[in-house]
């Protein structure tokens, strides 16, 4: 009987250790500013000339984002697992109104929080949910 109980801590305790050590809040490679530049029906033109961006650059813990889609900023929470789940949580805003980026911001906001999976190839990070809606960035740094 102690074999068994000394097996099952020892199998409980590799189970733990190995979710501990496969979780992080930002891998090194999502530590950056992103440009919006693929969402719903937006153009990319109007993206670009609203400078929207998602900013995961902070290297404070928790984790925090920043964005701007054109007039608010926003800001909250992010995850990022190395199994490419993410979860964005904790999101607050600015309040103020702007006629032109209104639109996008709106959308963005809704949408963030359902993004619960992340994809960095090259320059480009894509941003996915469970029903298949995506958010696609390319790094600001990028040429």
């Amino acid at each position: 009987m102690k074999k068994i109980a000394a097996g099952f801590i020892a199998i409980f305790g590799l189970l733990l250790l190995a979710n501990c050590t496969t979780q992080t809040n930002v891998p090194q490679n999502i530590k950056r500013d992103w440009m919006l530049v693929e969402f719903q029906d937006f153009t990319k033109d109007s993206m670009m000339s609203n400078k929207a961006h998602l900013d995961l650059s902070n290297e404070k813990e928790p984790a925090r984002f920043a964005a701007n889609m054109g007039c608010n900023n926003m800001f909250g929470s992010a995850t990022f697992n190395t199994n490419g789940t993410a979860k964005f949580s904790a999101i607050g805003s600015t309040m103020m109104m702007c006629d032109k980026a209104m639109d996008l911001e709106s959308a963005f906001s809704k949408e963030l929080p359902s993004m619960t999976n992340y994809k960095v190839e090259g320059h480009y990070l894509t941003l996915t949910n469970a029903s298949g809606k995506k958010m696609r960035f390319v790094a600001a740094d990028w040429d």
